[in-house]
């Protein structure tokens, strides 16, 4: 029996990796459903202006997430949403028991339950999920990846 009932999730999960997977698999894992926030074009852009590399389309990055959720058997757990910030739906009563995050996206987390205290809102669980790392043993990311350092297993690729 899964912990909770409704989980919550986020990211762009572009170049889905196996970081994203670690994590879409443990919110899996812990919730009955899972609400995926998927960030926009507008959103990710914003992001990846920040760490200067490109993103793929939203339609892409959806179908690459169906595709995995498809292929794990859970597609049909899982409730896929739009993203237009940071907070996307976890300031709403009732949307979820639990919040999923990556050890890098913790802080967020915490941010999101100060201002959820803030509006009179009970605070989420939040479950933290370890980075994965590399080959190197340097956490595996969509940077790297872009950067052809590694690929989406985490592999070294020869410069």
């Amino acid at each position: 029996m899964r912990k909770y009932k409704v989980v919550l999730v986020g990211g762009t999960f572009d170049e889905l990796h196996k970081g994203h997977r670690t994590l879409l698999v443990k919110a899996f894992e812990v919730g009955e459903c899972v609400k995926i926030g998927l960030s926009s074009d507008e959103f990710a852009q914003l992001l990846a202006k920040k760490k200067n590399h490109e993103v793929a389309s939203y339609e892409e990055r959806l179908e690459e997430l169906k595709s995995f959720l498809r292929v794990q058997g859970v597609l049909d757990r899982a409730e896929i949403v739009h993203l237009d910030n940071a907070y996307g739906v976890t300031l709403e009563k009732g949307c979820a028991e639990a919040l999923v995050v990556s050890r890098e996206t913790e802080l967020r987390a915490f941010a999101i339950t100060e201002k959820r205290r803030a509006l009179g809102l009970s605070p989420l669980e939040i479950v933290v999920v370890d980075m994965v790392p590399a080959e190197d043993t340097v956490p595996i990311s969509t940077t790297r990846i872009r950067r052809r350092e590694i690929d989406r297993e985490g592999r070294l690729l020869k410069s």
